[in-house]
């Protein structure tokens, strides 16, 4: 044994990489009970992202913002979020990812709380507060996906990671239901951000009490780095990124989704609503409350197309994988392209037949929603373990900056020149909005293609995952080799 309690070759200094002390075991129901967990929470993080779209034409009343400044909203909200994602995701990879979701659900509630009661001369307030939202939700965001990574393997995790992004849709869709069910019935859009916290506080508890803190890479049989070893910087991870074609084609194909969701999710219930009006089948909105029944609508649609879109991308990609090793980028691209038409005659249709919009906005939906499960699991393919919170942060930030950070607060400024130009009518007001969300179907079909370029080179990064083990878990004999390491340093660690 030398001075610091090591054997053998490593006694002498020639190694400084030592293997997982032993192997970490979950018993099975332990996971699902923490799956379960985590897909509750993550169904109240995307209630949070869409509540204020239920509410948004009220909250326009009380704070007297115009379209482009209420886009601005979602902006801030997803501006901070982007921001300290990087920085969950560094923490996520080097610290107690338990503590970070702790944290993160602290902040969320806390800010959502307050934000109930900014009075309405200090609507930059309000815009602070939805912003510390934002930055408390990213925490979630970024680590939760490489915990569910690291408890699950193959088609278990394929069926969980379908389960939790379901979420997305569902919680989606509830927010909007929330949102506008709690406004009509108390009168005031206020009371719907006080009801989040008490489910939030249910949340922490069961996180605290059910939710293990499993080592990075655990469920591939490789353990986590030991207390001593040298783990690659946060420069050297982006680098390993950047040069990992599968993750940054797949991450843009991501950045055309959420462009498109994150304009959709804010600004489709006042589309339908303007339809509705211009249809005459709902009088103009000229003081609170206005009416919900276009959120709840879109609310409820979001959440069925949200669970059939997300188990049918998920169960084709599986089986399609079967004959077609690139069968998820594929699935993906396939369901953006078919996506893009579906859109643009829900958009086109809605000055003349109401039901030919929402049937088709539906199906748009519900080949978007196809998508969500399908990139997780492919970025936990071809991503190695010791980097997968990185990855995480780095596909949400540059997701939102790209993509839902700017849509909403675009779609509002287009809307808004495009008013300013025009005669003042509810029916130029809707033509306005209308052709300003034109923009999302390019862009639909630009995330097609990214998919596409992601499939030619998903085999060989995830081959590269197979065979490269850095920092985590047992060398082998290739491992060694590369590190300059001597047969007898070799056997020492394999025995240790």
């Amino acid at each position: 044994m030398g001075p610091e309690g090591h054997f053998g070759a490593l006694a002498s200094g020639q190694c400084s990489l030592v293997s997982s002390p032993s192997p970490w075991s979950l018993p099975r129901w332990r996971a699902y009970v923490a799956a379960v967990v985590l897909c509750y929470i993550n169904l109240l993080n995307y209630m949070n992202w869409f509540i204020i779209a239920g509410m948004l034409p009220d909250i326009q009343k009380s704070f007297h913002i115009s379209d482009s400044d209420a886009g601005l909203l979602q902006t801030v909200f997803i501006s901070c979020l982007l921001g300290s994602a990087p920085v969950f995701g560094y923490l996520g990879d080097r610290h107690s990812r338990k503590a970070m979701l702790c944290f993160g659900i602290l902040l969320w509630s806390g800010a959502g709380l307050s934000s109930s009661f900014v009075p309405t001369e200090y609507s930059w307030l309000f815009f602070l507060s939805r912003g510390a939202v934002g930055a408390g939700l990213a925490s979630y965001s970024t680590i939760t996906p490489t915990v569910l990574g690291d408890l699950f393997v193959q088609d278990h995790r394929t069926h969980i990671l379908t389960i939790f992004y379901i979420s997305i849709p569902v919680g989606s869709g509830l927010g909007y239901v929330l949102g506008s069910a709690v406004s009509e019935l108390t009168g005031s859009w206020r009371w719907a951000l006080r009801i989040m916290p008490c489910l939030e506080a249910v949340a922490l508890i069961l996180l605290i009490l059910l939710v293990p803190n499993p080592p990075r890479g655990a469920a591939e049989g490789q353990g986590e780095v030991v207390a001593g070893v040298l783990r690659s910087s946060w420069c050297e991870d982006i680098r390993y990124l950047g040069r990992n074609w599968s993750f940054v084609w797949s991450t843009l194909g991501v950045t055309a989704m959420t462009f498109v969701t994150g304009a959709l999710g804010f600004w489709a219930p006042k589309f339908l609503f303007e339809a509705r009006v211009v249809h005459g089948l709902q009088l103009p909105c000229f003081q609170d409350p206005c009416g919900s029944q276009d959120s709840l609508i879109f609310g409820v649609l979001t959440v069925m197309t949200g669970i059939i879109g997300v188990v049918l991308g998920a169960e084709t990609s599986r089986r399609y994988k079967k004959v077609n090793p690139r069968a998820e980028p594929l699935v993906c691209a396939c369901s953006l392209l078919v996506a893009a038409p579906c859109l643009y005659l829900a958009l086109v249709l809605a000055p003349t037949t109401l039901l030919g919009s929402y049937v088709f906005l539906g199906i748009g939906e519900l080949l978007l929603s196809c998508s969500w499960a399908v990139v997780a699991d492919i970025l936990l393919s071809v991503v190695i373990p010791r980097c997968r919170g990185t990855a995480e942060a780095v596909q949400i930030t540059v997701g939102h900056i790209l993509g839902d950070a700017g849509s909403p607060y675009l779609i509002g400024l287009i809307s808004s020149a495009l008013r300013a130009t025009r005669p003042d009518s509810y029916l130029q007001c809707f033509l306005s909005l209308q052709q300003s969300f034109l923009c999302c179907v390019f862009t639909i079909v630009l995330g097609g293609g990214c998919f596409l370029l992601t499939a030619l080179y998903l085999e060989g990064d995830q081959a590269q995952v197979q065979e490269q083990q850095p920092g985590t878990g047992t060398l082998d004999n290739k491992d060694t080799e590369s590190h300059g390491l001597p047969s007898e340093a070799r056997t020492s660690t394999e025995d240790l």
